[in-house]
């Protein structure tokens, strides 16, 4: 059972809010950075993943956002616009700061890292003046990436985001999206996080994001059950928690649990699939399918994103998820990506 319910007459379907950054990826895989020489350059950022997701998957998306005022950012905006995606509401830096930049590092199908270049990153001078009313009103769907609540203005601005869509009856979704090198400490991340996260209607996150999100106001070794039972009584209507190769549970506030596990793929990278499964999981319960069909449609995509060369570039339209899922089920059986 579906439990959410998106506004059908609202002209946009989802905005995410944060990060826009540029990734290199490898020509040349399995093998350390320092032996690299040739790299293909991509939109990244876990919230940027995701607009161009939900956008091949069909879905009118728009983006709130900062971009630096140089060639990256040009290279930006233009991805963006030949996406379909709105960008209106991304706005160029004018103090000189640059998009974030990751190098990849891909040394096996399970071994990948990142090399980032974060200093005065372009994202994080997002401000509450940069937040329109009028633009939120406008969403089914709201996505505040937790990466945009490591620093001041952004995370300002996201809460001031946050108090518009709750003000306007728009969908609040939190993608946790935890990434150490940009917090100060780990009590910010508990008291940032848990600020959101009481107040979203969907939040998706590892089991570990999870633990950072509450690590204030809980003791750890709880089971998931009881981990999305603290959230849905915050109010959340839809708690995912994942768990990577062990696969992922999406709990609602009718009390039931829906479980899925990851289809079988041969790995070229450990990154990206969480945006893929994002976008794809997102995608479902906008279009008003079961919880369980939206989990194996996530599931789907983000199988297709770790076997890819890229996050961005290779994200799916509809029709290549379900030709996926139809081929992996004549392979491996009907019932394969569900626990």
């Amino acid at each position: 059972m579906n439990t959410i319910t998106f506004d059908p007459s609202r002209p946009m379907d989802i905005i995410p809010l944060g990060r826009i950054a540029i990734d290199f990826n490898p020509l040349e895989i399995h093998r350390p950075i320092s032996e690299s020489l040739t790299f293909q350059k991509y939109i990244g950022g876990s919230p940027a993943n995701i607009a161009v997701g939900m956008a091949r998957l069909g879905k009118k998306v728009g983006f709130i956002g900062k971009i630096s005022d140089d060639g990256f950012g040009d290279f930006a905006e233009g991805y963006f616009r030949k996406e379909g995606i709105d960008t209106s509401h991304v706005t160029r830096c004018t103090g000189g700061e640059k998009l974030g930049l990751a190098f990849t590092e891909i040394r096996s199908a399970t071994e990948s890292s990142l090399i980032m270049y974060r200093e005065e990153a372009a994202d994080l001078r997002l401000s509450p003046e940069d937040v329109d009313e009028e633009y939120i009103r406008n969403s089914k769907s709201l996505l505040i990436s937790g990466t945009a609540l490591c620093a001041s203005p952004s995370r300002e601005a996201a809460l001031k985001a946050l108090e518009l869509a709750k003000k306007n009856k728009t969908v609040v979704i939190f993608d946790i999206d935890w990434r150490a090198y940009t917090w100060k400490s780990m009590e910010e991340v508990a008291v940032y996080y848990s600020m959101v996260g009481k107040h979203s209607d969907i939040i998706m996150g590892s089991r570990e994001e999870f633990d950072l999100m509450q690590s204030l106001i809980a003791s750890p070794g709880e089971e998931d059950k009881a981990v999305a039972r603290r959230w849905l009584d915050f109010g959340s209507q839809i708690i995912v928690i994942k768990h990577g190769k062990e696969g992922s549970t999406a709990y609602t506030r009718d009390g039931q649990s829906y479980s899925v596990k990851p289809f079988p793929v041969t790995l070229l990278k450990s990154f990206g699939g969480g945006d893929g499964y994002a976008a794809a999981f997102l995608y479902g319960l906008m279009e008003g399918w079961a919880i369980m069909d939206a989990l194996e449609f996530g599931s789907a995509e983000a199988a297709m994103l770790v076997a890819a060369p890229s996050c961005s570039e290779s994200m799916p339209d509809t029709e290549a998820v379900f030709a996926f899922i139809r081929e992996e089920k004549e392979r491996y059986g009907d019932m394969i990506a569900r626990l």
